[in-house]
């Protein structure tokens, strides 16, 4: 008898030493592994030494359900015990059949000595003490079954036990460590303290394809990467390479626009100088860097950095794909396919696991890109720290919740701008990315000359051309301005400078919204860039490197933003298409590409601008502010008229254009009109050509009053004298 005692208490020490390694040691003595239902009868033998150490990385849940019995062994066994389909099967968990007390073995000596009273198998003792057959069941039916959360047949029950410990409060001298209730996910094993919040997170898992079919799919089985293509190159991805949340390397195909115009602005700035030393100081899949040493071949030298290890892997496996050489610390390494003659010509890959900021500061490079997950304005010191003179460093931002006022104390913490929701709050978000790069260029004796801004749906991109010197680092620092913004009739225009403190600068403002209202109409936002945003003989050797790559996808943007760095109209494109894509001025400095040999003012890779040649660029600098592009933007829905029909927007700008104003569209909003012409002649011009909504009766027939008539033909007949007087082409 007392061997046979022996032997039935072993089983029982062993499930004692697994749930303390589960349960914390605080609650260690309130936690117990239920007996599974007498229809399981391979689950109450004795597991195996050897099988307790997979057990254990499984979710901390002191026991597993026995009643899921259609589902697969792995994934049965990763059911907590508050998931149940049935409340007579969470009730079998407490209840214990009469001659079956040999299976009860794993219960505490506290249930055993509690007689014909159960306790709740969710709750711990502390909590719910045993009681009888009637209470309990009225217990789990009231605060368990009724609170639960359904997903495919299943109920998942709210838990007691201690699963999810909270943080423990000090009172005093006394140290409280209070057990939180919270759900067990069906799905990604998690735990959820509050019912609506697991609501939530089992529809997100419904939305992204996550049910439990699946699941257990990928749990018997591990999924294989997945190849994609883009512009001719291979780029192997992970699973649920679109989630950042999921994944190591992130691959997003909806920047694709994003990957083509870093690559035309390379390919241009290849023009210039060979070779150029370029890197992606976030690599992840290395989409982008593969795709530069594979069409540009020798004239570029690419580095791909990150500091994941499994990115750094993925990165060398496309490069193996693509049948380029990969270089890490200085060595080739010769694993994979063996190159052919006919891949002679594509270009080496450096890959490096570093720190973008350590990298920076060790290497010098003549393009940079940066794209890290969200702001970049970490980045940006370390990027001007050490890159050449003439050389071009892109950031992309991807954080538009504070850039596009959605959380403006987050863009006051990374950007130092104070800003607000506008109808041009795109290129507001442009300008502040420009400004944020102009003031970590300008510490480190830099200035810069924007090449382009892009903003989209999805990012923000910004590529500069870094000029070396503290003169050029003075003019770029003075371009640095706040903005004066009308909140009543959406007007704005940058604070002039002065030593002097004004004493109401909204008398500024061309508006009168400031003197005829009462109170605070306007605020200031910024600091921002208030200089130009495009450069037009750049932009047009952009599109001409997407012509000869055959990017199709790119044209039509480049265009567009070709014309908004003009300010005119799309049809006039004919007089563009005969301009020299080759020859450009930047900065009162004629680049030299590979195809012009005539020009000698070509400044060295690499060496410093005389006094005579800075004192040019400022001078001309100075002599055309008149010629860039109007800052900022009109929506003509904004501003249309109640119970008038609008003018179609083609014949708006012409209309505009025949005004004798600079006018063109913007890629920033498709129905915004970049223009230099004051609001009030603005909205008088949209007035006059607008038709009323209802024509039947005198009354509804004319929406616009004697005054309202009154004004647009004073204001149309100082526009026509300003047509007259400058003589302009009418079309």
């Amino acid at each position: 008898m007392e061997n046979m005692a022996e032997e039935e208490l072993l089983p029982l020490e062993k499930e004692e030493e697994v749930a303390q390694v589960r349960v914390p040691s605080s609650a260690a003595d309130s936690a117990r592994v239920p007996a599974p239902a007498p229809d399981s009868a391979p689950a109450s033998d004795p597991t195996p030494a050897s099988a307790l150490a997979p057990a254990l990385t499984l979710a901390q849940a002191p026991a597993l359900s026995p009643s899921l019995a259609s589902a697969p062994e792995e994934a049965e066994s990763k059911r907590h015990i508050s998931i149940q389909r049935q409340l007579a099967d969470l009730e079998k968990l407490a209840f214990i059949p009469e001659g079956d007390f040999e299976s009860t073995s794993s219960l505490n000596s506290d249930n055993l000595d509690a007689g014909n009273k159960q306790a709740c198998p969710l709750c711990p003792v502390e909590k719910f003490r045993a009681c009888n057959s009637h209470k309990l069941r009225r217990h789990l039916q009231n605060l368990h079954w009724k609170v639960s959360v359904e997903f495919e047949g299943y109920r998942m029950c709210i838990c007691h036990l201690p699963c999810r410990p909270v943080k423990p409060n000090v009172i005093g001298e006394q140290v409280s460590s209070k057990m939180g209730a919270h759900y067990h996910c069906i799905i990604c094993l998690a735990t959820i303290s509050r019912r609506t919040d697991m609501l939530g997170h089992i529809r997100r898992h419904v939305n992204k394809g996550e049910t439990k079919s699946r699941y257990i799919a990928a749990s018997t089985m591990k999924p294989s990467n997945e190849i994609l293509k883009e512009t001719d190159t291979d780029v192997q991805v992970c699973p649920n390479y679109s989630v950042p949340q999921k994944t190591d390397s992130y691959f997003n195909p909806k920047m694709k626009l994003n990957r083509q115009l870093i690559f035309c602005t390379l390919a241009a700035l290849a023009e210039e100088r060979k070779p150029l030393e370029c890197l992606d100081a976030f690599g992840a899949t290395g989409i982008m860097g593969l795709q530069w040493a594979k069409h540009l071949g020798n004239a570029v030298k690419v580095t791909i950095n990150d500091l994941n290890e499994n990115s750094v892997t993925l990165i060398q496996k496309n490069c193996y794909l693509n049948k380029l050489k990969v270089v890490v610390d200085s060595k080739e390494k010769e694993e994979g396919d063996p190159l052919g003659e006919e891949e002679e010509n594509l270009g080496n890959i450096q890959v490096t696991k570093m720190d973008a900021n350590v990298l920076m500061h060790l290497r010098s490079f003549d393009f940079i890109h940066l794209d890290p997950f969200g702001t970049s304005v970490n980045y940006l010191d370390s990027a001007f720290r050490n890159v050449r003179n003439l050389g071009i460093v892109s950031v992309t931002s991807t954080d538009i919740s504070s850039l596009y006022a959605k959380a403006q104390h987050v863009a006051r913490r990374h950007y130092g701008c104070n800003i607000v929701r506008t109808e041009y709050y795109k290129e507001l978000a442009a300008r502040i990315v420009v400004a944020a790069v102009a003031r970590a260029a300008a510490r480190c004796n830099k200035g810069i000359e924007v090449l382009f801004a892009v903003a989209l749906e999805h990012f923000v991109l910004v590529v500069v051309r870094v000029l070396r010197g503290p003169t050029s680092a003075d003019e770029t620092a003075k371009k640095i301005q706040y903005l004066i913004h009308c909140q009543w009739c959406e007007e704005r225009i940058f604070q002039k400078d002065g030593n002097m403190v004004e004493e109401n600068p909204y008398r500024q403002l061309p508006c009168n919204c400031h003197g005829s209202m009462p109170g605070k109409t306007a605020i200031e936002l910024g600091p921002l860039w208030s200089s130009s945003l495009f450069n037009t003989g750049f932009l047009k050797r952009m599109l001409f490197e997407s012509l000869h790559h055959g990017l199709d996808d790119i044209q039509a943007l480049i265009k567009t933003l070709i014309f908004e760095s003009e300010c005119t109209p799309q049809s006039q494109f004919s007089a563009h298409v005969t301009s020299n894509f080759n020859k450009q001025e930047e900065n009162g400095v004629f680049i030299k590409t590979t195809d012009d040999t005539t020009v000698d003012n070509y400044i060295a890779q690499g060496k410093r601008k005389s006094n005579e040649m800075i004192t040019n660029l400022v001078k001309k600098q100075k002599t055309d502010v008149n010629t860039e592009h109007p800052p900022f933007y009109y929506n003509i829905h904004r501003h249309s008229i109640k119970g008038m029909n609008m003018p179609k927007l083609k014949k708006f700008l012409c209309y505009l254009s025949q005004a004798g104003f600079r006018v063109s569209r913007t890629h920033f909003d498709p129905m915004g009109v970049r223009t230099d012409a004051p609001l009030m002649q603005f909205k008088s011009i949209l007035l006059k050509y607008s038709t009323p909504t209802y024509t039947g009766g005198q009354s509804e027939g004319h929406v616009q009053s004697a005054s309202e008539d009154t004004v647009a033909d004073r204001v149309d007949t100082s526009v026509n004298d300003k047509a007259e007087a400058s003589g302009c082409r009418r079309w």
